[in-house]
């Protein structure tokens, strides 16, 4: 099993387990991601993931070369539906999933590790995590979706940077540059996940999968799209208990008659 999955009461860790491999994503291990990632979407007591990887060499050294090279040889058609799609489709599932998804970097991040780190949409790095867009050296752009969030996340011309060049970056550029939330000592990553974890689902359930909603499905549109994106995400939420819990906690605070306005 490639995939090695954990429960702490509402927040599964899901780690990526090919540590003589570097944890590279061959076929199996991708298809292995999709399988728990869809168990924990059904699981309605499930409330957060934690994604990493085994040992602390590597969060994932990317695509399993030897997978790739027999996509390769089959020509366009082939690499398109073995390679490019299942990747597209993973790092797709981790950008839109409704519930958190927290990628916890314990080492490289390279190619597709670095695509994974960037379609979720919450990362934390350890110390001497470093992340690379290697793919040109092998002679073809990032094909999990790299060539558009990246430069999305850090803006074109660091995008390209790290892409054109395939050099890598330690975590405290990757923080700096907006890649990673933040950056902990290697031995405080599986806590410092876990908290980022817990401090968002102390929230309703419906709040934080509308908020996700809203920000994956708005952020690329136009201002205008966005709101209506934003107006139908709080629809959806009107109806919830969240709404009700929330305004009547708000309410019976003391200090709740004197308080002008919202928190808006």
């Amino acid at each position: 099993m490639t995939i090695r999955s954990e429960r702490d009461r509402h927040v599964v860790t899901l780690t990526i387990d090919r540590e003589e491999k570097l944890n590279a994503l061959d076929y199996p291990t991708i298809d292995a991601l999709l399988a728990e990632l869809d168990r924990i979407d059904a699981d309605d007591t499930v409330r957060a993931v934690i994604l990493t990887g085994a040992g602390g060499r590597a969060f994932s050294a990317g695509a399993d070369i030897p997978s790739l090279a027999a996509s390769l040889a089959g020509g366009p058609e082939r690499a398109l539906r073995e390679f490019v799609r299942r990747g597209h489709t993973l790092t797709r599932r981790i950008e839109e999933f409704p519930k958190p998804v927290i990628a916890a970097v314990n080492g490289l991040a390279y190619g597709g590790g670095c695509e994974i780190a960037e379609a979720a949409p919450l990362a934390v790095a350890a110390e001497h995590a470093t992340f690379a867009k290697p793919e040109i050296s092998l002679g073809f752009p990032p094909p999990f979706g790299g060539s558009q969030r990246l430069p999305r996340h850090v803006g074109r011309k660091r995008g390209l940077e790290l892409i054109l060049t395939g050099d890598p970056v330690p975590a405290a550029r990757a923080a700096e540059i907006g890649l990673v939330n933040s950056v902990v000592p290697a031995a405080e990553l599986p806590d410092a996940a876990r908290s980022l974890a817990e401090r968002i689902i102390r929230h309703a359930p419906t709040a934080v999968a509308a908020c996700l909603r809203a920000v994956t499905r708005g952020v690329n549109l136009p201002i205008g799209e966005a709101l209506a994106v934003e107006a139908a995400a709080f629809a959806v939420t009107v109806p919830t208990d969240g709404v009700r819990d929330g305004i009547r906690r708000f309410l019976d605070r003391p200090s709740a008659g004197s308080t002008p306005g919202s928190s808006s």
